[in-house]
């Protein structure tokens, strides 16, 4: 079960450089990240499901790589991204 439309745009307009920008790494953080949120809350009720607790382990991995290129590239566009994402406690 992926996000729904409405909230897969607000997201976009919210880190994208326009209203077409899915592919930018930010975008594509902010995207999994409510992923994760989802899931997290999916799991909490229902702990035997390990299938979606590897699917959660899998764009959690996926989710670093994304931070970690940001984080090279450009570490203060990686700082204001983790703090508006309000991830790792900074």
């Amino acid at each position: 079960m992926g996000l729904a439309v409405e909230k897969k745009a607000e997201i976009v307009r919210e880190f994208g450089q326009g209203d077409k920008d899915t592919g930018s790494a930010a975008v594509q953080v902010a995207l999994l990240t409510e992923r994760v949120q989802e899931l997290t809350a999916h799991l909490n009720q229902h702990k035997k499901d390990f299938s979606s607790q590897r699917g959660l382990r899998r764009i959690v991995g996926q989710r670093r790589r994304l931070l970690k290129y940001i984080k090279r590239c450009d570490l203060s566009a990686y700082k204001t991204l983790l703090e508006r994402l309000e991830i790792r406690g900074v």
